[in-house]
């Protein structure tokens, strides 16, 4: 297995190219990236969205941003609203008190930035490691939430790094084994290329799920065998 030190740029190519003979291409959609004609509310609403995701699944983040957005008429509302009540409102994402005033705190930044607006747009005329700092300085936003929205929506060449991304790259020689979540997210955008940091984003977490899991994982595949250094794989 390679050290996180020996990984070039090509051989994260070679990484993907073989997760693709393993799964099949990543299909990037329009409205991944900066779109032009995107409301200007959007980007915010990806940040509330992915602040409810933090540690809970899928389909509570969707019941909870339903129920926060047919709730509230907008996010002056959202800001505006009672603590307990917001608390409440999002509860089914987990950690309600924590999230709602991760969420307040976040469009109060929003607004004092722009001079009224909810709007993140300014942030993508920012190069990414000054626009990745704003999002962060805010509390309870970490990388990986600065991430997913600068990548996600902005297109803008950074990583997001959860739980599946962080093992895999970890078993792989990637990321240094003791390394935190934010060492993690570092050492990735370091070494993987701009236009592959979504695609690989996707397809280490469909590795993750399929075979790389936390807990027996499946090791017959030719991806495991080429990089893996778990127990399972018995790699040297």
């Amino acid at each position: 297995m390679q050290s996180p030190e020996e990984w070039t740029a090509a051989d994260v190519r070679e990484l993907h190219d073989d997760l693709v003979s393993l799964y099949e291409p990543v299909a990037q959609t329009e409205a991944h990236g900066a779109d032009a004609d995107a409301e200007p509310g959007e980007g915010v609403r990806q940040l509330v969205t992915t602040i409810l995701s933090q540690n809970v699944a899928d389909e509570n983040t969707r019941r909870a941003s339903e129920s926060l957005f047919e709730t509230y008429e907008d996010f002056a509302a959202i800001e505006a609203a009672d603590h307990d009540e917001l608390a409440e409102t999002i509860r089914v994402a987990g950690l309600p008190d924590q999230k709602a005033a991760r969420i307040q705190r976040a469009l109060t930044a929003i607004r004092e930035e722009t001079g009224g607006a909810y709007s993140l747009a300014f942030l993508d005329a920012l190069p990414t490691a000054e626009a990745k700092a704003w999002l962060t300085d805010i509390k309870g936003v970490g990388p990986k939430t600065a991430s997913v929205v600068l990548n996600f929506h902005f297109g803008k060449p950074t990583m997001a790094v959860d739980t599946h991304v962080e093992r895999v790259s970890k078993r792989f020689g990637l990321v240094p084994e003791d390394a935190s979540n934010e060492r993690a997210h570092d050492a990735l955008d370091a070494v993987v290329p701009d236009e592959l940091t979504y695609p690989l984003h996707v397809l280490l977490i469909r590795h993750g799920r399929t075979h790389c899991s936390a807990r027996n994982p499946d090791c017959d595949n030719p991806v495991c065998e080429r990089y893996c250094d778990c127990e399972g794989c018995g790699s040297d």
